[in-house]
């Protein structure tokens, strides 16, 4: 296994993942609420009197931030190893998980773990394991 150093970026990252931690303590103490996209979102198709407005709210914070990242640091140029069937493929069957998980990776591995919930951790373990065997399949196997 080789380390791309060029792509090794540890304290953006670290702010990443500060600022994704203070925004799911803050959606909980304030809101009492799970910061997982899978519910937020779900929650707008099924729309609650009165809950609109905080899930419109965190999901344009998410959309706005790129934004404001590539204000500040630069534009970004992502590049994915991967055609559009391949990420529609993807996107369905993490949106299937989510259902059959009763969560996504936000809402378990984030505040789930944080919150020391066993069934997250078990939820966490199983998206892990998932995506290890997935990229093992595809890279060595296929």
């Amino acid at each position: 296994m080789n380390i791309d150093w060029n792509a090794f970026t540890p304290w953006p990252a670290l702010a990443g993942g500060l600022l994704i931690g203070l925004a799911a303590a803050v959606l909980i103490r304030f809101a009492g609420r799970i910061a997982g996209i899978s519910g937020i979102v779900g929650g707008l198709l099924r729309p609650v009197a009165g809950d609109r407005a905080w899930r419109l709210a965190f999901l344009g914070g998410l959309l706005v931030a790129p934004w404001v990242y590539a204000l500040l640091a630069g534009p970004l140029t992502p590049h994915i190893d991967a055609g559009w069937g391949t990420l529609l493929a993807a996107g369905l069957l993490v949106g299937i998980g989510t259902r059959y998980g009763a969560g996504c990776t936000s809402g378990h591995g984030v505040c789930g773990l944080s919150r020391l919930s066993l069934r997250s951790a078990v939820a966490t373990a199983v998206f892990m394991a998932a995506g290890f065997a997935t990229v093992f399949v595809l890279r060595h196997l296929l």
